[in-house]
């Protein structure tokens, strides 16, 4: 992989519905888990991989967002209309990502242990096979996920995995942005972008060294706090 990181999109504008009372009164992004809001974890895995530049895009009580992040060395992409969903976010986003292919994507509602998954991203990228690269692990081992996103080939490409209990996406990617042009739709899914790489034989999934939980409802908090428990018991 080249030298230079990628810059990376964090999508920060989601509504958190699942999440439930708990954000009536602040973006998901801001909820703290042990201390610490999400947003923040998930920068100082940003910083940690040596990326320089990041848009946030914001959406949901994004004036909080603005005001914790004021500061900070990066690019807010503000949806105000309404969230335009990862695949129309991350178009929207490309003047601030430099036009840039492929970039990283990250969730911010995840809590990580173990090795940094963008550094690994970036080691394992192959410009000549690959359109997009995520991070995975199998049913059982992520946290309050049910694993059902891909299945990972033993060569290292994905497939849909269609209801199979699998390998659940954690959230984190490394993909090309040119087809972004080609979709009429302002609102979308980067899982469109997945499609177009699977039936181009150029979709590929890397296992997680490490442990992840999604932080996308009130007993993943809890399910996360435990798993950092653990991990700093451990070390």
């Amino acid at each position: 992989m080249r030298q230079t990181p990628p810059p990376l999109m964090l999508f920060a504008a989601g509504l958190g519905t699942r999440m439930g009372a708990l954000t009536a009164d602040r973006p998901k992004p801001l909820l703290p888990v042990a201390g610490r809001p999400l947003i923040d974890r998930a920068l100082d895995m940003v910083a940690d991989a040596g990326i320089t530049r990041t848009v946030v895009n914001l959406h949901y009580k994004g004036e909080m967002l603005e005001r914790h992040l004021a500061g900070r060395d990066l690019a807010l992409s503000w949806e105000r209309a309404a969230p335009l969903e990862t695949g129309g976010g991350l178009r929207q986003a490309l003047p601030l990502l430099g036009h840039a292919s492929p970039v990283f994507t990250l969730n911010p509602d995840a809590v990580w242990t173990g090795e940094n998954p963008l550094t690994r991203l970036m080691a394992e990228w192959d410009d000549s096979r690959m359109d997009v690269l995520v991070m995975l692990l199998p049913a059982g081992q992520a946290g309050c996920h049910a694993g059902k996103d891909f299945l990972l080939g033993p060569d290292g490409h994905i497939a849909r995995a269609n209801g199979q209990l699998s390998t659940a996406y954690l959230g984190t990617q490394l993909i090309r942005t040119e087809a972004l042009a080609d979709i009429p739709e302002p609102v979308f899914s980067l899982n469109r972008l997945w499609d177009i790489a699977i039936a181009r034989g150029r979709a590929f999934g890397l296992i997680h060294r490490g442990g992840w939980c999604d932080v996308g409802t009130p007993e993943g908090l809890e399910t996360a706090e435990q798993m950092l428990t653990e991990s700093a018991e451990d070390a």
